[in-house]
């Protein structure tokens, strides 16, 4: 289990599952192609990072879900302006979450799938 965690740390400080010192990124939105450390492709194949959208949308739904419902409950201001900050989250925070949704995407593979080299 340990290992596990020691990717999920590597995922969330946006480092190299494989080695753990590369960037996985160079902006905000864009990805080395591979590691700037250990030269690890980033993307194994073509696609690769689709299953880093359903991290972000799954999040993203629970989060604005349950801020709508804590907004509903404490009638704090009018339906439209609760509404209108649940619609403001769940346009904002994808955006944020990306770089961490792809970083948790590629540890989870590299946990459940392993490539040589780890460190």
């Amino acid at each position: 289990m340990s290992r596990y965690w020691k990717l999920l740390g590597r995922a969330l400080r946006l480092r190299c599952p494989i080695c753990g010192r590369g960037s996985l990124f160079r902006g905000m939105f864009a990805m080395h192609e591979a590691c700037p450390s250990c030269g690890a492709k980033f993307e194994r194949e073509p696609g690769f990072f689709l299953g880093s959208i359903y991290i972000n949308y799954g999040i993203t739904a629970v989060v604005t879900t349950v801020l709508y419902l804590l907004l509903m409950f404490s009638n704090w201001r009018s339906t439209l302006e609760q509404m209108g900050v649940a619609v403001a989250v769940a346009i904002v925070l994808p955006i944020l979450l990306h770089r961490h949704a792809r970083a948790l995407w590629a540890c989870f593979d590299q946990w459940h799938d392993p490539r040589d080299g780890e460190e």
